[in-house]
């Protein structure tokens, strides 16, 4: 299992934040019987700070909090979740169907309605099933809870075509508050808010909105905009921060700043993981590339020769030196190098490229790094000492077979 470069130990559970409370419960999306709504509620209100997809076409969801944030962003209480439909491209009525969602929550929680957020994830252009919805929030507010088995539960049934739930926490020794976060996402993941969905929770006291925001946005910088599955963006991508202050302790920017990237991190690493059919993670890093570092590591991350090869096990170095010429960065290839390794770099790493020809690498070992499940990627450019990190998976027939079936 790989390991991050993280400040704090992160715990991939959830424990008790004190104010939250949480649940997820079957409301009837999933014919199996699984877990498929989930409610997060906080007994105080809080300072609330969201990152939205960059799409152009927007969810119904995301519209109605994205202006329910410009309006309350200090007053937040709940976030109510529904898979199997994404309320996304359904006019006028999905936009409607969102606000009932959120008053429907207000009314059995006891608050106002503007204290609700909602999010959606599923197929696109479906109306939400509205006595479903009712439902689901009737089971869920039944259900809340402050324990690990609640939160479980809501990063359960917040799961798509992901194959695991994906939940984070941390609370150092020396500090009153935590921090948790649950999110779902396995395709249609890019680095631009990659289709995920992400709560994060911290009974820190957190008084500025600015703040909480500036926090988040560097948080994901690092860490769900620096992933890819596939390319695509979706279009209800959700990163929300609710702060409810119950622990009574007013945070360090620092230390608490860097919580929140690890707890991102982990969540966001954990979606590349468990990517629709991957059988490999990969770590990328482009460095020198003078500011281009980023625009190069998302072009390699989301080409689809360099990912099957992966998946191949190919150690076809050219795909990727390619990769990185067609990024939009000038490059010159006589001071390029790349190098692979394993994960834990036990034999270091291993020279393939330089001074614009392949080296003459061990090709047993080359392939041997590439049969394994986690792979490091460096590319270095030679201009000047920016770095940028990607994390990415494979590309496989599985992929191909979930997605090519996905409404049928």
């Amino acid at each position: 299992m790989p390991t991050f470069p993280t400040q704090f130990p992160v715990e991939p559970r959830i424990g008790r934040i004190k104010g939250f409370k949480a649940a997820g419960i079957h409301a009837g999306y999933k014919k199996d019987g699984a877990l498929d709504f989930a409610l997060i509620y906080s007994e105080t209100p809080c300072v609330t700070a969201g990152v939205f997809t960059t799409n152009l076409v927007k969810a119904a969801p995301v519209l109605v909090d994205m202006e329910r944030l410009r309006a309350n962003s200090t007053g937040i209480r709940a976030v109510v979740v529904n898979t199997r439909c994404a309320n996304a491209c359904t006019g006028q009525q999905g936009i409607d169907n969102a606000l009932m969602m959120a008053r429907w929550t207000a009314e059995r929680l006891g608050i106002r309605e503007d204290e609700v957020l909602v999010m959606s994830t599923g197929v696109i252009g479906t109306q939400l099933n509205m006595d479903i919805i009712r439902r689901g929030i009737d089971l869920a507010a039944d259900a809340l809870a402050d324990d690990e088995t609640a939160w479980a539960n809501a990063a359960a049934a917040i799961m798509t075509t992901d194959t695991r739930p994906k939940a984070a926490s941390v609370k150092p020794d020396n500090a009153a508050y935590a921090i948790g976060g649950i999110a779902k996402g396995a395709g249609m993941i890019a680095p631009n808010m990659a289709t995920m969905l992400g709560l994060v929770v911290t009974d820190a006291q957190i008084d500025d909105p600015h703040a909480a925001h500036a926090l988040l946005t560097k948080a994901a910088a690092v860490s769900f905009n620096c992933i890819s599955v596939d390319g695509d963006t979706s279009t209800n991508d959700t990163l929300l921060l609710l702060a409810n202050g119950a622990s009574g302790e007013a945070p360090q920017y620092n230390p608490f700043s860097e919580m929140l990237r690890d707890v991102c991190l982990r969540l966001a690493v954990e979606i590349v993981r468990d990517g629709e059919g991957a059988t490999k993670f990969i770590e990328l890093v482009v460095m020198g590339a003078g500011g281009g570092e980023r625009a190069i590591a998302n072009t390699i991350a989301t080409s689809p020769l360099v990912k099957t090869a992966f998946y191949g096990s190919d150690p076809n170095w050219g795909r990727i030196v390619a990769a990185a010429g067609r990024a939009g960065v000038e490059v010159d290839p006589m001071q390029m190098r790349l190098w692979i390794a394993p994960w834990d770099e036990a034999e270091g790493e291993l020279l393939l490229f330089e001074n614009g020809a392949p080296t003459a690498y061990d090709e047993a070992r080359a392939v041997g790094i590439m049969a394994g499940a986690n792979i490091r990627v460096r590319l270095e450019c030679g201009r000047g000492t920016g770095s940028a990190t990607v994390y990415t998976c494979d590309l496989s027939h599985d992929y191909v077979s979930i997605n090519g079936h996905y409404r049928t």
